[in-house]
């Protein structure tokens, strides 16, 4: 199991904060803000948040910290069901 997690900031929410876990071969979303202690399940992530999640796996890959397989099925994933192409192997 391994598990990753990244903020965004806003003017109108204040500090998101994000966590996608990795077990068994399924991701599972989860969100919440800097004022509240609950995290919430994202039951449908968007297409965003996938790109957000591969962006911090490539960059975990490419210090050699990470798998090439888990950022390739997320590329297939991405390209099936949100159409977003495959980006070049050296982006």
């Amino acid at each position: 199991m391994e598990f990753h997690e990244w903020r965004e900031k806003s003017k109108e929410e204040g500090t998101r904060y994000y966590r996608a876990n990795y077990h068994a071969g399924n991701w599972r979303f989860s969100t919440t803000l800097k004022t509240d202690p609950d995290w919430e399940h994202i039951p449908v992530p968007s297409a965003d948040l996938w790109l957000s999640l591969r962006d911090i796996l490539w960059r975990r890959y490419q210090r050699k910290k990470g798998a090439w397989i888990i950022i390739e099925r997320i590329d297939v994933m991405l390209e099936n069901e949100h159409g977003i192409p495959r980006p070049m192997p050296n982006e």
